[in-house]
């Protein structure tokens, strides 16, 4: 997934290949939350306040089938002192249906990009 920054979000689109099934044509709940996660890490890196998860709150609305293509959304809510509150959405694009969502909160982490 490659996170673009957009008008107060992160966002991906994404078809999750077929290594990553759990049961039959449908994506391991594992990697649905790694992907929120992602998320949240890239809204907070674009809205410059890069952190690590402290917390990761999910919630599965609908199953990801394979193959689906899907957005993948970030939005950094709110910034007290060195805590990043954000939100993430998955978003299935033939139908608009949310799949999944999640709530954050990230510790801020001082970072240097290498080569920059």
């Amino acid at each position: 997934m490659a996170f673009q920054p957009g008008a107060g979000e992160s966002v991906a689109e994404f078809v999750v290949p077929a290594r990553y099934q759990s049961w039959a044509g449908v994506v391991h709940g594992g990697l649905v939350a790694l992907m929120l996660d992602e998320a949240v890490g890239w809204a907070a890196w674009h809205a410059g306040h890069p952190g690590v998860t402290g917390k990761l709150e999910v919630r599965y609305r609908q199953p990801l089938k394979i193959g689906e293509r899907v957005r993948v959304s970030g939005r950094v809510e709110q910034i007290r002192r060195t805590l990043i509150y954000a939100t993430a959405r998955i978003t299935r694009l033939a139908d608009g249906a949310t799949v999944a969502e999640a709530s954050a909160t990230l510790m801020e982490t001082p970072t240097v990009v290498a080569g920059a």
